[in-house]
């Protein structure tokens, strides 16, 4: 004699297909929802506002670089052609600035980091935002 195991098809696992359509419907819809449409990037007005005439300034492309070096065992801060060694002249001396263009300081190697420090404090002490550290090499 022999037994035989029937299969009960009850006992195999089967989803409920309209549950899972649900989901799936539900799923499309929180996308739609939560997705932004964004305006493409060149379509976007440009950064940059140039005169159509006689185009930008000479000044509004040319970085306003503060150099800290040491010169003679001292440390001086040269902005342009101005060099200066007191910390409140330099303060004084940014504050008359553009401050929306930003700073780029630049560090001698040999300049202790009290002096990078300090060239950094009184961009912040002039109120500018924008300050870049560019180490030279």
């Amino acid at each position: 004699m022999r037994f035989t195991q029937r299969r009960d098809e009850d006992t195999q696992g089967r989803l409920p297909m309209t549950s899972m359509i649900d989901v799936v419907f539900l799923l499309l819809i929180y996308f739609m929802v939560t997705a932004s449409f964004s305006t493409p990037e060149n379509d976007l007005a440009s950064g940059l506002r140039a005169q159509r005439e006689g185009g930008g300034q000479a000044a509004d492309l040319q970085p306003q670089i503060l150099s800290v070096l040491l010169e003679n065992g001292s440390v001086v801060y040269r902005l342009g052609d101005r060099a200066l060694t007191a910390r409140d002249r330099l303060v004084e001396l940014l504050s008359r600035l553009n401050k929306e263009a930003g700073v780029f300081v630049r560090v001698s190697g040999e300049v202790p980091v009290e002096a990078a420090a300090v060239a950094l404090q009184a961009c912040k002490d002039a109120g500018i935002t924008r300050v870049t550290y560019v180490p030279s090499t």
